[in-house]
């Protein structure tokens, strides 16, 4: 899926000498992808967890060791796992990944989960976020609704899905990092209708 970023001044006329602007393309997570996608997912981590996570933990994370977990997974299990990333201009600046719902006791619910969705923190607010996910959502049309987990007091996150129709639906989970509490909502999209 290839989709131009959000215009930053949406009323203001375009500059008669302007290029075109670069376009994000979204796409399947290659094997080569996976250094790349680690240092977004932990600078994602380090930038939108600081002051929500003990900073000890945030330090200690490895983009070297996460690179290696990207690359024992990758090619595993049944294909229900999807990973993808956006790319602007030949460069992967975005990952997401979705599936099935992982509380979903044997298939009974028929949701979908949205498991991760990182962007590099330099491209942050420019379209790359939206357009994972909204290939992710695209690619999860066959399961009755989407599900996700963010952060309680994450609150540019929890904005961010709820302008993508989302809304907190009441359901709470305990997360602990480092002996701190770090309570998660779970977020849900209808993908019917």
């Amino acid at each position: 899926m290839d989709v131009p970023p959000a215009s930053p001044a949406a009323s203001a006329p375009p500059a008669a000498s302007a290029s075109p602007a670069p376009v994000i393309r979204v796409r399947p997570m290659e094997l080569a992808d996976c250094d790349r996608v680690a240092e977004i997912r932990i600078r994602g981590w380090q930038h939108a967890y600081r002051g929500l996570m003990p900073q000890s933990h945030l330090d200690r994370l490895s983009v070297a060791r996460d690179a290696e977990r990207h690359r024992a997974r990758f090619g595993q299990g049944d294909g229900a796992v999807v990973n993808l990333v956006a790319e602007r201009d030949g460069e992967v600046v975005g990952w997401a990944a979705h599936g099935p719902y992982r509380d979903d006791v044997a298939g009974r619910t028929g949701d979908a989960e949205l498991y991760a969705i990182y962007v590099d923190p330099a491209r942050t607010g420019t379209g790359v976020g939206r357009a994972l996910l909204a290939e992710a959502v695209g690619q999860c049309a066959r399961y009755s609704c989407m599900r996700l987990w963010v952060l309680k007091e994450n609150a540019s996150a929890r904005r961010f899905y709820e302008r993508a129709g989302f809304h907190a639906d009441g359901a709470e989970e305990p997360y602990d990092v480092d002996g701190v509490p770090v309570p998660e909502v779970r977020y849900t999209r209808s993908l019917r209708g």
